[in-house]
């Protein structure tokens, strides 16, 4: 029977089209394919007013970030509420020292791929260092840019009472804002490194100012980084928006992780912070697979004959045949001093498939 090209079911004469379709067998003869499959079950795309309900039943939402399709694919299979496209991405992705050096330029391959992933989540791009700190219109022109060249949902941005203007603008151009208080890594320097905020009074009462400002500047969300569990549930309890913590207790209204860090996509030794759960340990499965890969192609044991293409015994011995029957022409037209035709399979007449 002959195979067909995937995607394209063979034609029926319309006296045997069948009453109910039938499945059809798909079969690939190149070394990719698309790596997007709908998930089992089909949920509603996750919207502003899904995260409000969510927050209203006080049912915790659930966010993580992804960096790629591959990441967001299964972040989207799983479940998750919400997929963060976090700048997070220059040091687990790209290699880079902190998340200062990522561009918007980059940011947005990773958002439009991350989309294309995401058909329940709710997603969120996260605007780089340098672009929108300087003007609330430099801010929405970023924005802007995120949501149409990006494909995401929405964007976060990283400050408190400072960047409210910012917000206000954003938010009135009709994009939503995740807001993101307490540990800001864009800002690292000037907090002396990566440090626990809130936790001196003034410096919770700070927070809790932050957090509101955001919040009545339009914020449909704020994260909470690197805070006391006390005092982020205390700031949970006196905003009116969800509150999604990153090292901040369980008395958040919902949670989120890096990926890379939960999965335990990384060699061994690398620093974690103290709030990380690792659930995982992608890099020794991916270790095992490879080097299992390695030495099956160093044995040639890989690829079995299961994995191979199959061709009859005939028309290979056809082919046998005719390279043959070649190399013995070119011998006998050399010994006659005539010029050899090359043995190159394109030369070679048309072998029936």
């Amino acid at each position: 029977m002959a195979l067909r090209r995937a995607g394209r079911p063979a034609a029926l004469p319309s006296s045997r089209l069948p009453h109910t379709a039938l499945p059809t067998v798909t079969v690939r003869w190149s070394s990719h394919s698309p790596l997007g499959t709908p998930p089992a079950n089909a949920r509603k795309p996750v919207t502003i007013n899904t995260l409000q309900s969510l927050y209203r039943k006080n049912e915790p939402i659930t966010m993580i970030t992804a960096h790629d399709f591959p990441s967001a694919h299964v972040a989207d299979h799983a479940g998750m509420d919400m997929v963060l496209v976090g700048d997070s991405l220059a040091m687990v992705a790209l290699g880079m020292e902190d998340t200062s050096e990522v561009l918007m330029e980059e940011m947005l391959l990773h958002c439009r791929s991350v989309a294309r992933a995401t058909k329940g989540a709710f997603t969120v791009g996260d605007l780089p260092m340098g672009t929108y700190e300087i003007s609330p219109e430099q801010a929405l022109a970023s924005a802007i840019r995120m949501v149409k060249e990006g494909r995401v949902k929405s964007v976060k941005l990283e400050g408190g009472k400072e960047m409210a203007p910012t917000i206000s603008k954003i938010t009135s151009a009709g994009i939503p804002v995740l807001a993101h208080v307490g540990l800001t890594p864009q800002r690292q320097n000037a907090l002396g490194g990566f440090r626990v905020q809130g936790k001196s009074t003034a410096s919770a009462l700070n927070l809790l100012e932050d957090a509101k400002a955001v919040q009545e500047a339009g914020a449909y969300a704020v994260v909470l980084e690197a805070v006391p569990a006390e005092v982020a549930a205390l700031v949970t309890r006196k905003l009116s928006i969800p509150t999604i913590g990153i090292g901040a207790g369980n008395g958040c209204s919902g949670q989120v992780l890096v990926q890379v860090d939960m999965m335990g996509n990384f060699p061994p030794g690398r620093f974690l912070p103290k709030f990380v759960k690792q659930y995982g340990n992608v890099w020794a499965e991916t270790m095992r697979a490879m080097q299992e890969y390695k030495a099956e192609v160093k044995s040639r044991a890989y690829p079995a004959p299961e994995h191979t293409y199959p061709m009859s015994q005939e028309v290979f011995s056809e082919f046998e045949r005719q390279i043959e029957g070649k190399r013995e022409e070119n011998k006998a037209e050399a010994k006659e001093g005539k010029p050899q035709v090359p043995e190159a399979f394109d030369q070679l007449p048309n072998v029936p498939s």
